[in-house]
């Protein structure tokens, strides 16, 4: 641990939390964060880096058409030896994922051990895939010193044939069926298994699960704790075998070629005896899933099937191998609880348990102090800081170990057979100097365990708040070589990294870096930001190059994440021919320059050659303006002046144009691109100053479409955004309608204007309709599993949030409309803001009834003081009720709550 007198070397690393930290006052867990940001300790070697699930995933599926769902199934993942990952229940692992921990539960009911989540394919749901479990990531701390969770587990047989015969029999237009409408939690016959973990040291990880019997009667459960190393010599003959061995009763030795030594204690049940330790290899077992003879090994499954199926021959009796499990068989009488202690351990213990609950405490009291220090900012509301740590635990419990190396999984393993020659046709071809081994903050463990760039980036808010230096990581990934394919492209997400999400991440390195430099005092990470800059040029120039057709300043992009959002499905080749003009993809571009003129400016300050990129930045942006207002041929532009509206053009080969007039967020995202310059930077900057001004002078056309550039607004700051005043109005107008975009818990993905009135557009083969929908996707556009016809989103509505704070920020208080729409009440845009941040917050805060809108009707989720101050946080939700649509787990950008959180506006002192 450092001492006082250490910490002023480590102290930028940590960076600063809560307002009245100060060098003498940093709390033990900012210490440790400053050790494991500096290297000087591994504080994170060891975190929940084990997906929630690896089946079903691209990077495991070895088919010749890619049907990765159908390759690897839940019903085979007990069995099958994954090449790329490990999953578990509750698990944590090394930060190279060579050694793994997580639990396995069986109530003597199940045909198999509850030791993975379970959830239907994509082609199972009726809505898409979709985890059907209840459990809750419940703390955290940024080095995870401290981690809970909970898993609630029925003690009757788990209805999996069920909840696939359900889901497959019901449409589009039926909710799905969901785990608790099964009935299995009523009379409350479950066990609240929590899941925890506390450091002793950076090797040293207290472990301790505590199960309840929620249930009216005595109920039994056997816990069986697993330890396995991940496999890696079935794909080289040459890599050796790890094992593990039983050392003494109750504790298991695992020795690794590269990670070393680790001992597992397990403390004794009831009586003094040791719990039964179980050991098998974790290897396919090639008999149960392709029918090929036994080898006389004891497969991954062998825990399985002795526990279950009694099957003695399934484990090793010699007590080696590369799995391990300790078996603990429970009773509990109703309303009980029972706890079992163990530890994983580099360094060797004596007494593992002496000062387990010393420690245990300890670092509870540590993650404490250091959520008291970080919400300092927010009312003192219990409610309101418990979602905030929950959904800190929620984006810090899905830190994943990613390891994907496409040229690897294209041609085969040298100790494998070559896979079929027809993937070197397919899915990824082109990145085949993508490499990815690290740990990477993921939207969803089980719904998506896999990076995508757009979410990543919005995660990095959130994330640095309670640790810059992660969030800055994250964003560094991206633009490695290993990363970033040659062209300059950013990838997507594995099921087709060549798919075009929003290019959002300038816009992160700039928030992330003003936040590091608030932390740092004043002094911002310029190497961190200038290598950014560089490599984000190249995804900038990929775009000019390869996204705008014609070559006018127009951009398209594809579905850019909006799934559903269009007419037509704007990837794929259009039912009219043609193309599209995209107003969110143009506008995405017009903030992309923005952001990249605002990091060239910070870098002019201490390098003055940045000032001519700078400049070149500013004038993409007034291209881009002017295309936006005078169409790319300067004869139809995407602003509809009758509607006070930007929408999508429609181009067919017969030279046709058409707006496609939906009321989306679509023609909302041009909100995004303002940015404002303060007098003071422009008179620091005379290069860029001087070529801005020609500009001005000599294309007055472009002059007057910049909003106020030339006019000093309040404390002489400069206004560059694609709405003028007039504009900027009408469209709020839109926006802020209850009866359009402005529901009770934020700003609607398209206008319910469009539930009564849907749009129409007709070819000869078909009309294509779109339509209000509030809930789940009726459509099967994009497999159907996420809807952006009318529910919240929380990553688009935090940029509005953000760019209504930026306008306000130029005029002040003198700017003001009416809000809602049509009610009389004036607000200014700051105070919009804030009321929006208010209304988004609602969804997941108790109302005066004690009721989350998250939770919608589902009482047992509303009242069970077992259930009703457990979070999920959705990936979007019911644009008219509130309710918590989609993956159950996207904390990732619904984690922007914890910011959300803090913008709302404050109660008198």
């Amino acid at each position: 641990m450092a001492s006082a007198g250490a910490v002023s070397g480590l102290y930028h690393a940590a960076g600063r939390i809560g307002k009245a930290t100060s060098y003498l006052f940093m709390t033990q867990e900012q210490l440790r964060l400053a050790e494991a940001n500096a290297d000087t300790t591994p504080w994170k070697k060891f975190g929940p880096y084990l997906t929630e699930r690896q089946w079903g995933t691209v990077r495991e599926d070895y088919s010749a058409g890619g049907n990765a769902w159908d390759y690897i199934t839940h019903d085979m993942a007990r069995s099958k030896a994954y090449r790329w990952g490990e999953e578990g229940l509750g698990g944590i692992s090394d930060d190279r994922q060579l050694l793994c921990f997580g639990v396995a539960l069986w109530n003597g009911q199940d045909e198999m051990l509850k030791e993975r989540l379970f959830g239907l394919t994509n082609g199972q749901g009726n809505h898409g895939e979709d985890v059907k479990e209840q459990y809750y990531y419940l703390d955290s701390t940024p080095t995870h010193s401290y981690m809970r969770m909970l898993y609630k587990y029925p003690q009757s047989k788990f209805p999996y044939r069920k909840l696939v015969r359900e889901n497959a029999r019901r449409t589009r237009q039926e909710p799905e069926y969901e785990l608790l409408d099964t009935g299995i939690f009523n009379k409350s016959r479950y066990f609240d298994v929590y899941i925890e973990y506390a450091k002793a040291g950076p090797e040293d990880l207290l472990i301790k699960i505590t199960v309840h019997n929620r249930g009216p009667k005595r109920a039994h459960v056997q816990v069986l704790p697993q330890l396995w190393f991940r496999n890696t010599w079935s794909w080289d003959a040459a890599a050796a075998r790890p094992e593990m061995r039983l050392s003494q009763p109750g504790a298991v030795h695992a020795e690794h070629p590269d990670l070393g030594h680790y001992h597992l204690y397990c403390e004794p049940h009831h009586s003094a005896e040791a719990p039964e330790l179980l050991f098998c290899e974790n290897d396919t077992n090639g008999t149960r899933l392709y029918g090929l003879p036994a080898e006389g090994m004891y497969f991954k499954d062998g825990i399985n099937d002795y526990v279950v199926h009694g099957e003695q021959g399934a484990i090793n009796p010699a007590q080696t191998g590369t799995k391990a499990a300790a078996r603990y068989r429970l009773s509990l009488p109703a309303g009980q609880a029972h706890t079992i202690r163990l530890r994983l351990s580099q360094p060797w213990q004596d007494t593992p348990f002496a000062d387990f609950d010393h420690l245990f405490g300890a670092r509870q009291q540590e993650a404490d102090e250091f959520y008291n220090c970080l919400q300092e900012s927010l009312p003192p509301d219990p409610d309101a800081r418990n979602v905030q740590r929950q959904a800190f635990a929620g984006m810090l419990w899905s830190k994943q170990f990613y390891y994907y190396d496409v040229t690897q999984w294209l041609k085969g393993d040298p100790a494998g057979l070559p896979p079929p020659p027809e993937r070197l046709k397919g899915r990824n071809r082109q990145w085949q100097h993508l490499h990815n081994a690290d740990i990477i903050s993921m939207p969803d463990k089980w719904e998506y365990p896999w990076y995508a760039a757009w979410d990543l980036a919005f995660h990095c808010i959130p994330l640095a708040m309670v640790d810059t230096e992660f969030a800055k990581q994250q964003l560094r990934l991206f633009i490695l070589d290993r990363y970033m394919h040659p062209n300059g492209q950013l990838p997507a997400y594995e099921w087709n990294f060549s798919d075009v999400n929003p290019p959002v991440h300038a816009w992160a390195t700039w928030r992330v870096y003003q936040m590091d430099k608030k932390l740092r005092q004043g002094e911002g990470d310029r190497v961190f930001l200038e290598a950014m800059f560089h490599k984000l040029a190249l995804n900038f120039a990929w775009w000019v190059n390869r996204k705008d057709r014609s070559e006018q300043n127009i951009f398209e992009g594809g579905f850019l994440g909006l799934d559903n959002i269009g007419v037509f499905d704007r990837s794929a080749p259009l039912p009219t021919g043609g193309y599209i003009e995209q107003s969110d993809g143009t506008s995405w571009m017009a903030m992309f320059a923005l952001n990249m003129m605002r990091i060239a400016m910070e870098l002019a300050r201490h390098n003055h050659v940045y000032e001519e990129m700078a400049g070149k930045f500013f004038e993409h942006f007034l291209y881009i303006a002017d295309a936006m207002t005078r169409g790319g041929d300067g004869l139809f532009n995407l602003w509809d002046e009758e509607d006070g509206f930007y929408y999508d053009v429609l181009h067919t080969p017969d030279e046709t144009r058409t707006k496609l007039k939906v009321r989306s967020i679509v023609g909302l995202i041009p909100l995004f691109a303002v940015e404002v310059v303060d007098q003071d930077m422009l008179d620091a900057l005379p290069g860029f100053t001087a070529r801005a001004t020609w500009l001005l002078q000599n294309r007055p056309h472009l002059a007057q479409l910049v909003s106020r550039w030339q006019e000093p607004g309040r404390g002489a700051r400069h206004l560059l955004g694609l709405l003028r005043q007039s504009r900027l109005r009408q469209l709020l107008t839109r926006m802020l309608d209850e009866q359009e975009f402005l529901s009770d818990y934020g700003i609607r993905a398209m206008s319910r204007h469009h539930l009564e009135q849907p749009y129409v557009f007709s070819t000869e083969e078909a009309d294509f309709v779109v339509q209000y929908v509030p809930g789940e996707a009726e459509s099967s556009m994009f497999g159907g599993n996420s809807n952006w016809r009318g529910p919240l989103w929380m990553p688009i509505n935090f940029l509005i949030v953000e760019s209504l704070q930026r306008y306000h920020f130029y005029y002040g208080d003198s700017f003001k409309v009416e809000y809602p729409t049509g009610s009389g009440q004036l607000l200014n845009l700051q105070q919009v803001a804030a009321a929006l941040a208010d209304r988004l917050a609602r969804l997941l805060l108790k109302d005066k009834d004690g009721r989350r809108p998250a939770f919608g009707t589902n009482e047992l989720l509303q009242t069970d003081p077992h259930f009703r101050d457990n979070l999920l946080f959705h990936e979007y939700f019911h644009g008219d009720t509130g309710h918590g649509l989609g993956a159950s787990h996207q904390t990732g950008w619904t984690g922007l709550v914890v910011r959300l959180l803090q913008m709302r506006p404050q109660p008198p002192a």
